[in-house]
């Protein structure tokens, strides 16, 4: 490891000690606040019921993998067991590591390179990750439409959440302007680096290439491929209702006020928000348990809900987590060393990592 990535692993370590630290404190007021004994009641009642929240969670990562290997174009595919294992120990290194956005979707491009060539795993990457990234905005707005128009809000929280719905809608038109246009924002900010005596020294001309290689692919997946594209965008939406499904159980087991699909839809969506917002903390510990006692509290069914749901979700992540370090176990590897050589060979292939995605 020479001293430019040595440097820069010291600096993620200790990013990864002060956000886990944060969130460690956070966490545990929540838990001193809900009380040791209502979580333990919690738990108590779902008991068994947690392998069916692990077999409703396992469709999640079916959906996704079926989608990213939809994406591969030609006879350059990648078997589903590769992508799976893939999958898992790429999101597995996210929910370990505060900089989860870059470390994710590297790895899983890195894992399956003796299989497909690396190029070609990037841009399958690039286009599911946009297809998700639409269903992402589409079931936060839909979630944030479902609260204002079915639950009784407080002048405050109606303001707020009208705020986050313009803020979506923002980001979808933003969106939707940069698809029509085609416009390579990347190979642009690519050629303006190039520009200056760093970028010439560090930015090589088959990065440039590459880069632009996969913002084509994205760009013309779709005209070439309609038919598929509505497909990966089904699977994109089972991801979501696997999650909603998953909510409904979990209040079912642990809640004395019977739940309804509206609220774990509008639960599930906010738990989309926290994910994207707060992926740099590590397993969202003390975030999630907030977030979701807020909103458990403003649908009636109390704040200790809310975090009891929580943290059975954080364990349903860490046993998937866990699964993702045993494959890479099983294969001789480290965490730490799989997240440099993802990162090194994603670099070297197009100047920067890719870190679009995030699942749990």
């Amino acid at each position: 490891m020479n001293q430019k990535t040595q440097t820069k692993s010291k600096k993620a370590k200790l990013v990864s000690f002060v956000f886990a630290l944060l969130g460690l404190l956070l966490f545990t007021y929540l838990v001193w606040s809900t009380g040791t004994t209502n979580i333990t009641n919690g738990i108590k009642r779902l008991g068994a019921g947690f392998l069916l929240i692990l077999a409703i969670s396992s469709l999640r990562y079916i959906f996704r993998t079926l989608g990213w290997v939809l994406c591969f174009e030609g006879e350059q595919r990648v078997r589903f067991r590769d992508a799976f294992r893939a999958y898992i120990v790429g999101d597995a290194m996210g929910n370990l590591t505060p900089l989860g956005l870059i470390a994710s979707e590297p790895t899983k491009a890195a894992l399956v390179r003796d299989r497909v060539p690396l190029l070609v795993a990037v841009s399958a990457l690039a286009v599911q990750n946009l297809f998700y990234s639409l269903s992402v905005a589409l079931f936060i707005l839909s979630g944030i439409v479902t609260l204002l128009l079915s639950f009784p809000l407080t002048q405050g929280l109606r303001l707020m959440t009208l705020i986050s719905l313009g803020v979506v809608s923002a980001i979808m038109l933003a969106g939707f302007i940069i698809y029509r246009l085609r416009w390579n924002f990347i190979t642009a900010t690519f050629e303006r680096l190039r520009k200056n005596r760093f970028g010439k020294r560090f930015l090589k001309e088959k990065q440039r290439e590459n880069t632009r290689a996969v913002e084509d692919t994205v760009y013309n997946f779709y005209s070439r491929h309609r038919a598929r594209c509505a497909l990966i965008m089904a699977l994109e939406v089972g991801f979501h209702l696997a999650g909603v499904l998953e909510v409904y159980v979990t209040l079912s087991f642990i809640s004395d006020v019977p739940p309804t699909f509206l609220a774990a839809y509008v639960l599930e969506s906010v738990n989309r928000i926290i994910n994207v917002v707060f992926k740099f903390v590590p397993f969202r510990a003390g975030v999630d348990e907030a977030g979701s006692s807020w909103v458990t509290k403003v649908l009636k069914f109390g704040p200790e809900s809310g975090t009891i749901l929580a943290i059975i979700r954080k364990a349903r992540v860490i046993c998937w987590t866990a699964l993702g370090v045993a494959f890479l176990v099983r294969r001789g590897l480290s965490t730490q060393a799989v997240i440099e050589e993802s990162e090194e060979v994603v670099a070297e292939e197009l100047g920067a990592p890719v870190h679009i995605s995030e699942s749990s």
